[in-house]
């Protein structure tokens, strides 16, 4: 389905989480793919879950439809995915609605020779010279498609729990390839594949060879600024966020375009899309109807959120005593759900304080304001 602002306008990039909420251990939350519409030229990137951990990518299909890949982590293969089986949730994902009307495609003769430049820099001129020429708007995150010839390629690919058991320890991370941050040093766990025409016979080579598919359709992100994590690693001048399959579906993973070994061939072809207005999506858990009857403590769970979340823990505290704590958890919550409650505690004669709180290890990452439900108190006097 579309997601919609507040004033009811489809937002052209929808966000469910970010990347840096993602990098920090942020696997909670997930986005359904029956949430995302595939009609029409759709673009979008991200990742599923640490259990079947991957890389996203949506390509396009001939009938004017998206379709959405999975790249396996450990041999670099690629699945098309289906709702409902068993990979359709994603903890990270963005993704617009159909950008047809949005599509701007670049004439590739006058971004001059192409080939061994960086990739993002071949991009970023492009934007430079639409918004020069009037035939680009200026937008705050543009979408990018495109399809390329490496003369050779690096591309990583998620691999089961490598992000999610940092659990946003950042002072903690370190790495011997760059320990400059701890954002770029949790994307060196990742799993590295290299693609050359020919094999490399360096058996010291830290990187896996793949194969020989030099041909790439690509699909991801160019953000104007990439510190804030939306759709890139939160770094000063990582701007693009590319995402791909080999064209004969062989391969897939996030390019590591900015790899010293990357080395662009051309590009056969080159389509920007001006994303002007963006809606992050987000969790939102909260407790109501607290009440305490005949020995029992009735409460409600909701998730007033856009994301189903798992994993919650629900804390009831008596007097503030927290050592004689009660705890319940649950399993999974979908976006709009709810559970009813009845926690057994015969309470003395006299007054007590009941507290009720939802995540209380705040694993679910939720905005200091949304967090002000998550926590229900109730005064009572038993007589």
């Amino acid at each position: 389905m579309s997601q919609k602002p507040k004033d009811g306008i489809v937002a052209d990039l929808t966000i469910a989480n970010s990347v840096v909420n993602l990098i920090q251990g942020d696997i909670q939350e997930h986005l359904p793919m029956s949430h995302i519409p595939l009609a029409g030229d759709v673009l979008g990137l991200g990742t599923t879950t640490s259990i079947d951990n991957g890389e996203l990518t949506f390509l396009r299909n001939r009938d004017n439809t998206t379709a959405i890949w999975r790249c396996i982590a450990h041999d670099g293969s690629i699945v098309r995915l289906s709702p409902g089986d068993g990979s359709s949730n994603f903890p990270y994902v963005c993704f617009t609605a159909d950008a047809t009307a949005l599509r701007r495609p670049v004439q590739l003769s006058r971004l001059g020779a192409q080939e061994g430049r960086p990739l993002q820099e071949l991009v970023e001129a492009a934007i430079k010279a639409g918004r020069q020429q009037g035939t680009l708007e200026d937008a705050p995150v543009y979408g990018v498609r495109l399809v390329a010839h490496w003369q050779e390629l690096v591309i990583t690919v998620a691999s089961k729990l490598c992000m999610g058991q940092q659990r946003r320890n950042k002072g903690l991370v370190t790495s011997n390839a760059n320990p400059a941050t701890a954002e770029r040093s949790i994307y060196d766990t990742l799993q590295h594949y290299r693609l050359s025409p020919l094999s490399q016979e360096d058996t010291n080579d830290p990187i896996q060879y793949l194969g020989r598919s030099m041909h790439w359709d690509c699909c991801g992100f160019f953000d104007t600024e990439p510190e804030r994590g939306r759709v890139t690693v939160p770094q000063a001048g990582a701007h693009l966020h590319l995402h791909g399959c080999s064209t004969d579906l062989a391969y897939g993973g996030h390019l590591h375009h900015e790899h010293a070994s990357s080395r662009l061939g051309a590009l056969d072809s080159l389509v920007l899309y001006p994303l002007r207005t963006i809606q992050k999506l987000s969790s939102d858990l909260a407790i109501e109807q607290l009440r305490y009857d005949k020995g029992l403590i009735h409460f409600r769970a909701v998730n007033l959120g856009a994301l189903d979340v798992n994993d919650v823990g629900i804390s009831v505290v008596l007097d503030d005593s927290y050592s004689s704590h009660r705890y319940v958890r649950i399993p999974w919550m979908d976006a709009g759900g709810s559970e009813d409650f009845a926690v057994a505690w015969e309470l003395t004669p006299g007054a007590h304080q009941i507290e009720v709180i939802a995540d209380p290890e705040e694993r679910v990452i939720e905005a200091a304001r949304a967090r002000e439900n998550n926590r229900l108190q109730l005064k009572l006097v038993v007589p």
